[in-house]
């Protein structure tokens, strides 16, 4: 006999309802320092509540949810970071990312508000960097992304071969994390971060932080609509992929294969849908918070990527995975 298919029930969906209370506990761990304080040897809840100055029941209550979530390995009464926990999650290892993990805190409460978001007839292009945007902010911002910017950039100069190339354009290069780092690792390239008038102003304190002003400048411009600087034999635009739309990536696509040197190559780095636009969820959910900002933004699909080369001129597009489940960089070479 067959057996039966199991009858729906609502466990799937509370669990999405609940879910922010996955990110609650994590970023309050962060903000608290409790992952530091265990590698420091707070081990135990006792330790926890003393390290973090938290009542007993209060860092009992933070100790098993991290467990709960594998934030915490428990043995008896003793707990140990996670793996990726002790890497990214403590404050003096070279690769920490606490900053990222409180990156989109501020916007708690207008996701409570997406329904009504969601309504919205207003559009701005450039979303919640359209006006107002601050030195400042623009600072802070940058703190939250360079610790995953410089990962994600050192993964990129492992993929791609820059042997030859001469200058870099990063297209929204932000805290110029990719320019950076290929300039550390090839001594003969150039390269120019095109940002936001902010935003630049920031781009250069982490250039001189490198001591790469020689090599790496920042411009302030708009790449979305003002003139692309000449001269670059690789173009790069990463991680804002979702902010803008179908049109305008297409035309700025099209924009960077004219600036572009001949035989040239771009690289669109970002959080693209598969081509059946079933997932995954990071993808389909940076695109969903654009709508916060009543900007154009929207989750692209590697199809459509692939296609704004194809059909800008360029040739050997290709997709490769970049950060699995999350990022795609699709490439192509202007003809020489």
């Amino acid at each position: 006999m067959s057996t039966p298919a199991s009858r729906p029930d609502t466990t799937r969906l509370q669990r999405l309802a609940h879910s922010y209370r996955d990110a609650a506990a994590l970023m309050a761990a962060v903000e608290l320092g409790l992952f530091t304080q265990v590698a420091l040897g707070a081990d135990t809840e006792a330790a926890v509540a003393r390290a973090l100055d938290l009542t007993p029941t209060n860092a009992e209550r933070l100790v098993t949810a991290c467990v709960a979530l594998g934030l915490l390995i428990r043995d008896g009464e003793r707990v140990a970071n996670a793996p990726d926990v002790a890497r990214f999650l403590v404050d003096w290892e070279p690769t920490y990312a606490g900053p990222w993990m409180l990156f989109s805190k501020p916007d708690w409460n207008e996701w409570g508000r997406l329904s009504t978001h969601l309504k919205r007839r207003d559009i701005v292009v450039l979303g919640k960097y359209a006006q107002g945007f601050s030195v400042e902010q623009a600072r802070r911002y940058h703190e939250a992304t360079y610790s995953i910017g410089m990962g994600a950039a050192r993964r990129f100069v492992r993929q791609v071969d820059l042997a030859g190339r001469r200058q870099i354009l990063d297209l929204g290069g932000g805290s110029g994390c990719y320019c950076i780092v290929a300039a550390q690792r090839h001594p003969q390239l150039r390269a120019i971060v095109l940002d936001l008038p902010p935003v630049v102003e920031v781009t250069r304190e982490f250039i001189a932080s490198h001591g790469l002003a020689d090599r790496v400048t920042a411009q302030a411009g708009d790449f979305t609509r003002d003139p692309l600087p000449a001269g670059s034999d690789v173009m790069i635009m990463a991680s804002n992929l979702p902010q803008y739309s179908r049109e305008i990536i297409q035309a700025v696509v099209s924009r960077a294969f004219a600036a572009l040197q001949p035989g040239g190559e771009m690289h669109l780095i970002g959080e693209m849908l598969d081509a059946a636009r079933t997932g995954p969820r990071d993808p389909a959910l940076w695109g969903l918070a654009e709508a916060l900002w009543g900007s154009t933004g929207i989750a692209h699909s590697v199809a459509e990527c692939r296609d704004y080369f194809e059909r800008a001129g360029f040739r050997s597009v290709a997709a490769h995975e970049f950060v699995p489940g999350i990022l795609t960089r699709v490439t192509g070479i202007r003809p020489a």
